[in-house]
């Protein structure tokens, strides 16, 4: 158990020497569990805010007449925020040692602290119900603390997320930039559909993705734009020589060379025949002769 630590305010030298001799009586650390650590004899508030300042227990104990209970009442109102707990204490009239009652001084200072002690458990329900809502507080802030580390788990991934969107934005941003400047210097813009229709009239309009592969491969990125359907190009004979390429593409792809024909495919010369044929006429006539002169 903690010791409590008790300060006594006095006004002056003698009221210090009272109160000293009537603490020789007392066993307050047994009896209390309490320890005077210091007697202030001052008037002066400054002073005595700063001597008491952090006490658990400050005994303010001033004469019993109008000028002791007029500072008792200024110390109170000073000093009450200071301290945890402030207990008036009335001297008897008088501060010659030899005539003070010092019996009746340690009785008004264990009668004191008795106040005290009593004061404290008639806040104690409140105390409960304090503390009581301190738990309560600390369940609802410990909910809170565990929402707060998820939202903020959360928040980091979103912010990742935005980071990358920002930079996918940038980046097509720029791009767009580029096509729009492209756009307002190119000196030809062509249709797709038209520009190979007028190549290739008999065949389909190949995929602009395509198109825009080819672009890539052939190394004419920044002299050739393909988007929107349609093609920027510096001069059309470019832009021709670019469809070309990509039909002579489309053609070897969509038609793969035939293997050649196997020797055992090949029809076989007719069979020389072992006797002459005979015609069924063997008359010559005299224009047949001169027709196969003529072929001579």
């Amino acid at each position: 158990m903690a010791i409590v630590d008790v300060r006594i305010l006095v006004e002056g030298a003698s009221d210090v020497e009272v109160v000293s001799k009537a603490l020789q009586g007392l066993a307050l650390g047994s009896e209390y569990n309490i320890t005077i650590s210091a007697i202030i004899p001052t008037t002066n508030v400054e002073i005595a805010k700063s001597a008491a300042a952090g006490a658990d227990l400050l005994i303010i104990a001033t004469d019993a007449d109008r000028v002791g209970r007029d500072l008792a009442e200024r110390l109170f109102n000073e000093l009450s925020e200071m301290v945890g707990h402030i207990e008036r204490m009335k001297l008897p009239l008088g501060h010659d040692l030899e005539h003070v009652d010092v019996e009746l001084v340690r009785k008004e200072l264990k009668n004191t602290l008795v106040r005290a002690g009593l004061k404290s458990l008639q806040i104690l329900p409140e105390y409960m119900a304090l503390r009581n809502q301190l738990l309560d507080l600390k369940g609802r802030y410990d909910g809170l603390a565990e929402e707060y580390k998820r939202l903020h788990e959360e928040y980091k991934k979103l912010t990742k997320a935005y980071e990358e969107t920002k930079a996918e934005n940038d980046r097509l941003r720029e791009e767009n930039e580029g096509l729009k400047a492209l756009l307002e210097n190119a000196k030809n813009i062509f249709r797709i559909d038209e520009a190979w229709k007028s190549l290739f009239p008999a065949e389909p309009v190949p995929d602009e993705a395509y198109i825009g592969k080819a672009v890539e491969k052939l190394g004419l990125a920044g002299r050739v734009v393909v988007g929107q359907g349609y093609i920027f190009a510096e001069d059309k004979a470019l832009v021709e020589e670019l469809l070309k390429t990509v039909y002579l593409s489309l053609a070897i792809r969509e038609e793969p060379p035939k293997p050649p024909e196997s020797p055992e495919d090949e029809p076989l010369p007719p069979k020389p025949s072992e006797e002459p044929e005979v015609a069924a006429d063997p008359e010559v006539k005299s224009d047949d002769i001169e027709g196969l002169l003529k072929g001579l």
